[in-house]
């Protein structure tokens, strides 16, 4: 897809959008289902079912997927589309490309070992792998564009309400 399509494609969502804001407020879900037989939460994908599991550095197998690592996951396809979708619609000269993200995670936080450890990522960094002859300017550009419409890096970095709750 080229930048006239991209554009085309998105603008009468675009137009809709700015008639009627509340048209742009969708809510996403996500369900899972806690296994009946191990440590594990039975995640719908809408393709297939992922196994989420203990990380081996909590006493998990390594046989199921770890959610920080499904985090880490997450943001690097959000940050790849985002920024291939940026690139399209700045006509940026992009050849291969790669996203990378790792996070640093203190287990002895979510054990309950030390009450100073946080729980949770206490740093996360993205990285991106370009092909391009493009100057540097428009490649800081690229990358300031990415990190202000990725929703997972925005979501991260922003922190969201959350609530919790249980039904019975």
């Amino acid at each position: 897809m080229d930048a006239t399509g991209l554009k085309a494609m998105q603008a009468p969502l675009k137009e809709a959008y700015r008639d009627d804001a509340s048209s742009a407020l969708v809510t996403l879900r996500a369900r899972g289902s806690i296994d009946d037989q191990s440590i594990a939460c039975k995640v719908e994908t809408g393709r297939a079912l992922a196994v989420a599991g203990l990380h081996p550095a909590t006493g998990g197998s390594g046989l199921e997927l770890c959610s920080g690592d499904m985090l880490l996951e997450a943001l690097v396809a959000c940050a790849g589309v985002t920024l291939k979708a940026v690139a399209t619609a700045l006509e940026f000269k992009l050849g291969t490309a790669t996203v990378e993200a790792e996070g640093d995670l203190d287990f002895r936080g979510t054990l309950g070992v030390a009450r100073d450890a946080p729980v949770g990522f206490r740093a996360i960094r993205l990285n991106f792998n370009l092909d391009s002859d493009e100057p540097q300017e428009r490649i800081d550009a690229l990358l300031k564009l990415t990190e202000r419409y990725c929703v997972v890096f925005q979501t991260i970095n922003a922190r969201p309400e959350l609530t919790v709750s249980a039904r019975r």
